[in-house]
């Protein structure tokens, strides 16, 4: 089966890669990951193509597959996709990934998909106190609570995600939250000042950078929260530095990505200071440090500011 998840709710997204992974019932060894900005749609076809070693059914997850929504040059081997949709592999199944808000619904390819596939959208949610409720479980949450917690989080799944993992934690034994717990534990937005803190990380003012950690700590911001922030900055400016060098204009880079065109101009500039490779690297060092302090193994403010210090 070929599935294809896109829109702007990266955490509902990652949600349902893991409930259609677990549907499939396929283990890890079987499954493979791609990136569409890394790697090109003849090496993800090949691996669909090829039998799998361990077992009769494999998994191929492809982020970052832009070729469903609009992008303004001809990508290479796209026709080779299309005859694989047409013919497919009965024992290989897809996951594309387009984190963008909209597909182009007038291409070949998303119409193809449509048809040969599964199609689902994870952009603005109508209800998020019933998803944030979903988040906490088991536990007892009334939803007073839910938008408490909601107005001083803001909308963000991701962060809120973060929060709520805090507070089933600290509650574990009474398997019940409330207000109060919120107002005890989760800190009021603060977003001005960590996407300030975040901006000198970037710029590598690591005197700034530190004192501006310690003050972020003596408020109870978590480290959890700042490692997304961070991600997401990193994965940005990434991005959009390396469509800029393809020769993508601010224009172009703003609607395939989906992203103010400000915060691309930006991400292009900031983006030149690092290694493309570095980049990387710091990506899947981030990855690692969420699941680190998310299954205790790390010291979360260490491990931050051990990271903010390597740069």
């Amino acid at each position: 089966m070929n599935y294809l998840l896109y829109g702007k709710e990266n955490y509902l997204i990652d949600k349902e890669i893991k409930n259609i992974i677990n549907n499939l019932g396929i283990d890890n060894i079987n499954i493979s990951r791609y990136d569409m900005e890394e790697n090109t749609i003849k090496e993800i076809l090949e691996d669909a193509l090829a039998i799998s070693l361990f077992s009769n059914d494999k998994l191929i997850v492809v982020d970052n597959a832009f070729m469903f929504s609009r992008v303004q040059k001809k990508i290479d081997g796209i026709d080779l996709l299309e005859d694989y949709l047409n013919k497919e592999n009965k024992t290989t199944n897809i996951i594309f990934i387009d984190r963008n808000e909209k597909l182009d619904s007038i291409k070949k390819i998303v119409k193809l998909i449509k048809e040969k596939g599964v199609i689902k959208e994870f952009n603005t949610l109508k209800n998020i106190n019933n998803t944030v409720k979903e988040m906490f479980g088991d536990y007892k949450i009334d939803y007073n609570a839910i938008n408490i917690l909601i107005d001083r989080v803001g909308n963000d799944l991701e962060l809120i995600h973060s929060e709520v993992e805090k507070l089933k934690l600290y509650k574990i034994n009474e398997n019940e939250i409330t207000v109060k717990d919120i107002d005890d534990l989760v800190v009021e937005n603060t977003n001005v000042d960590i996407f300030k803190f975040v901006d000198d990380i970037i710029n590598k003012n690591k005197k700034n950078s530190i004192k501006a950690y310690k003050e972020l700590l003596k408020l109870n911001e978590e480290p959890i929260k700042i490692v997304a922030l961070l991600s997401s900055k990193f994965r940005l400016m990434y991005q959009a530095s390396k469509l800029a060098k393809k020769g993508y204009t601010e224009d172009a880079i703003s609607e395939i990505l989906n992203v103010h065109k400000y915060p691309v101009h930006l991400a292009i500039i900031a983006g030149y200071k690092y290694n493309p490779v570095l980049l990387l690297k710091y990506l899947n060092d981030l990855a690692d440090l969420d699941i680190g302090m998310k299954t205790g193994d790390k010291d979360k403010e260490l491990a931050l500011e051990l990271f903010i210090l390597s740069l």
